[in-house]
This record gives C-alpha cells, sequence and structure tokens, in this order.
C-alpha cells in the first residue's frame, strides 16, 4: 500500500548538498574577483556577458547539487525513483533558470550604475 524504499538514497543527499554548497563557495569568491576587478575594467569598457562566462561553471554545479539534492529528498520521503526525478529535476531546473537570469541583470546593472545603486535601505 504504501512505498518504502529499502535503500533510501542519503549518500546521494549529502553528496548533492556538498555539491551545491563547495560549488557556492567557488562562485562566491569568483564573483568577488570580478567585482574588483571593475573599477580597473571600466576604462577598457568591458562586456558584462564576460563576466557571467566566468560564474558559468559553479553556477553549473550549483544547479547539478541542487537537482539531486532534491530529487533524493523526494525519494527519501517516499516517492517513487522515476516520480522523484519527474518533479524534482524541472523545479530545479527552473529555479535555478531564473537565479541565472537574475543574476545576470544585476551584474548588468550593478556595473553600469555602481554598487550603491543596489542599495535597499535608502
Amino acid at each position: 500500500m504504501y512505498y518504502f524504499p529499502l535503500q533510501p538514497p542519503y549518500f546521494l543527499l549529502l553528496v548533492g548538498f556538498l555539491t551545491a554548497l563547495t560549488s557556492g563557495i567557488a562562485l562566491s569568491g569568483t564573483l568577488k574577483v570580478i567585482v574588483q576587478k571593475w573599477p580597473s575594467d571600466r576604462t577598457e569598457n568591458a562586456k558584462p556577458s564576460s563576466s557571467l562566462k566566468q560564474l558559468f561553471v559553479p553556477f553549473l554545479g550549483i544547479t547539478a547539487g541542487v537537482c539531486l539534492f532534491m530529487s533524493s529528498g523526494l525519494e527519501i520521503f517516499g516517492f517513487p525513483s522515476l516520480l522523484a526525478l519527474g518533479v524534482g529535476l524541472p523545479i530545479s531546473l527552473l529555479t535555478c533558470l531564473l537565479v541565472w537570469l537574475q543574476l545576470g541583470s544585476m551584474l548588468t546593472f550593478a556595473q553600469t550604475k555602481g554598487m550603491q545603486s543596489l542599495d535597499l535601505d535608502t
């Protein structure tokens, strides 16, 4: 009557979490380096899309980790494997795509108008 997996994918859940965590740390470091280079690149008029290319690999790691984490978590909570993939994969990919688009627009906005324009307190 109920579906209980014989061996829940706890290991895959941990691997997905650690993959997303380490890729997030790499993304943070890469983003800090990109922002620190902006004052010297203003004279050269660098394109904002070149900074997104540097962020693509760490963000891809975050996306893969989140997909694995979400699918494994759904499977642990009782979803069959195919249904867990069928639900977890589209939700994770759509969320990561929207975050990627928002990150690109915020980087472009901050590079053209300055970091002070992102201050939400004033």
